[in-house]
C-alpha cells in the first residue's frame, strides 16, 4: 500500500472485506495510520525516522511569546506528509510541507549548522540533506528558525531555556569572526556573511563586509546602498524594515529589523515566495510581477490586489536600480500556517544594486540596463522610475560611499534619466 488510500480502495485492491481490513489495520499497528474522519478517513504507511519516531508535534508561538499546540506532523512511507491540526483542516502533503521550506538552516547562516551540533549526526554539506535530515535538524535543534512554529519538543524545550542573551554592538566583530570561521545563528537564508542576535531590544539580522581590496570595499559600498534603498521605499510609505549602518573595527555592519520577530520572544509567520511558487503554483515564473498575478487566481491562496500591485512596483523598482538578485527566496509574506492561506506581503529586504556586487575576489563591470514599461509595469513605471532617479542621485552624493560608487551611480543616474525622456 503507497501513500493515502480509502479504506474501500485498499478492500477493492486486496480483495478483502471490511472486518477483514480492520483487522489487519490493528495488527500492522502505527506500521499503519489512520487519517481524517468520518467518509473522509484514508489510510497510509507511516515510516519512522531515527531519533524522532513516527511524527513529530508542531508548535506555534504567538507575538506575546506563548506556544501553542499546532497539530502534529505524521512521517508517511514514500515521502509524504500528513498535518494533523488542533483546529481547522487537516492536510496531506507530497515532501515537506510548505512550511518547513523557509525554516530549514540555509544559506550563509545554515551552513555551519551541522559543525554546531554534531551529536545530531547529519552529514557535513547542507546542500547533502535529504527530508529526514531536514526534520531532525528542525525536531531536535529548531528553537530559532525563521517564522512562528517549532517542531518537536525537544526544540520547544530549549525555547523554553530562556529568553535570547542580548548582545551589545561591541560584540558584533567578535561574532562576525565566529560567523566566518562557521558558528551560525539563526536559519536565516542568504548567501552575504551575517549573523543573526538580539541586541537593542529586537531581533535583528547584522550583515558585514571586511578585509582589505577593491571587493571587499565594493561589499562595504552595497551594504550602504541596502541601507539607502531601505530607507528610500520607508520614505514613500513602502513596508520596509528600520536598518543602521555602521562601521567598528575596520568592519562595515549593516543592522536590519525582523519583521518575524516581536520583541524578546514573540513571532510572526512568514512564508517566502519560493515555497509559495514551490507548493502552491508549481509555474516556471521568472519575475515576481507575473508571480503576484498568478496569486491572485490561485484558489487555495488570498492575496489582496494592492499586494499584487505592489509586487509589480518593487520588481520595477528593483530593476531600475541594479537589483539582479530578485529571486523568489527574497520576497516573503506574512501569513500563518494554513490550508486557506492569507497573504499579506511582508516589509521589504535584500534590495540594493547587485548588479555591482563582486565576483569572488574580483571586481566585474557589468551594464546597467534598466527595462523599459512593458504591458504589466505600464501604469507605474514612470512613477517607479522617479524614485529610482531620487535613489540614484542620493548615492551619488552619499559621503559614506567610495568615490568610485559615487562615480557609479551618478551614471547609471543618467542612464535611467535617459531612458525616462525617451518613453515620455
Amino acid at each position: 500500500m503507497g501513500g493515502l488510500r480509502r479504506g474501500v480502495e485498499i478492500q477493492r485492491e486486496l480483495g478483502i472485506s471490511q472486518p477483514v481490513m480492520s483487522r489487519l489495520m490493528r495488527e500492522a499497528g502505527p506500521r499503519v495510520g489512520r487519517f481524517g474522519r468520518s467518509v473522509a478517513t484514508c489510510y497510509a504507511l507511516t515510516r519512522e525516522i531515527p531519533g524522532l519516531g513516527r511524527n513529530a508535534p508542531v508548535f506555534r508561538v504567538d507575538e506575546r511569546g506563548y506556544p501553542n499546540r499546532h497539530g502534529v506532523l505524521h512521517f508517511l512511507a514514500g515521502g509524504e506528509y500528513w498535518l494533523e491540526r488542533e483546529s481547522g483542516t487537516s492536510q496531506s502533503f507530497s515532501g515537506l510541507p510548505p512550511f518547513l521550506e523557509d525554516m530549514r538552516p540555509q544559506g550563509y547562516i545554515g551552513r555551519g549548522f551541522p559543525a554546531l551540533y554534531p551529536e545530531l549526526r547529519l552529514p557535513g554539506r547542507i546542500v547533502d540533506w535529504n527530508d529526514d535530515h531536514q526534520l531532525i535538524a528542525l525536531a531536535m535543534r529548531g528553537e530559532d528558525c525563521v517564522g512562528n512554529l517549532i517542531i518537536g519538543e525537544e526544540s520547544l524545550d530549549r525555547f523554553h531555556a530562556g529568553k535570547p542573551r542580548s548582545y551589545p554592538r561591541a560584540d558584533y566583530p567578535g561574532i562576525a569572526t565566529g560567523a566566518l570561521a562557521g558558528q551560525p545563528g539563526s536559519s536565516a537564508g542568504g548567501e552575504h556573511p551575517k549573523f543573526a542576535v538580539y541586541s537593542g531590544g529586537g531581533h535583528v539580522l547584522v550583515k558585514f563586509a571586511g578585509g582589505d581590496g577593491a571587493a571587499a570595499d565594493r561589499w562595504r559600498d552595497l551594504l550602504l546602498c541596502e541601507h539607502l534603498a531601505l530607507e528610500t521605499l520607508r520614505g514613500i510609505g513602502i513596508p520596509a524594515p528600520r536598518s543602521e549602518w555602521f562601521d567598528l573595527d575596520g568592519i562595515r555592519f549593516l543592522e536590519v529589523d525582523r519583521f518575524d520577530r516581536i520583541g524578546s520572544q514573540g513571532r510572526r509567520g512568514v512564508i517566502s515566495l519560493f515555497s509559495i511558487n514551490n507548493h502552491f503554483l508549481g509555474d516556471t515564473l521568472d519575475s515576481w510581477s507575473r508571480a503576484g498575478r498568478r496569486i491572485l487566481d490561485e484558489s487555495s491562496l488570498s492575496m489582496g490586489a494592492a499586494d499584487a500591485n505592489r509586487l509589480i512596483w518593487l520588481d520595477t523598482f528593483g530593476d531600475l536600480i541594479g537589483n539582479t538578485d530578485r529571486h523568489f527566496g527574497n520576497l516573503t509574506f506574512l501569513a500563518e500556517e494554513a490550508k486557506e492561506m492569507q497573504l499579506t506581503l511582508a516589509p521589504v529586504y535584500d534590495m540594493l544594486p547587485m548588479a555591482f556586487a563582486p565576483a569572488g575576489a574580483t571586481l566585474v563591470t557589468r551594464p546597467f540596463a534598466p527595462r523599459p514599461p512593458t504591458a504589466l509595469n505600464l501604469h507605474l513605471w514612470h512613477e517607479v522610475a522617479g524614485h529610482a532617479l531620487g535613489y540614484w542621485s542620493l548615492l551619488s552624493e552619499e559621503p559614506g560611499l567610495s568615490q568610485g560608487f559615487r562615480e557609479i551611480a551618478a551614471g547609471c543616474r543618467e542612464t535611467l534619466a535617459r531612458l525616462v525622456s525617451e518613453r515620455s
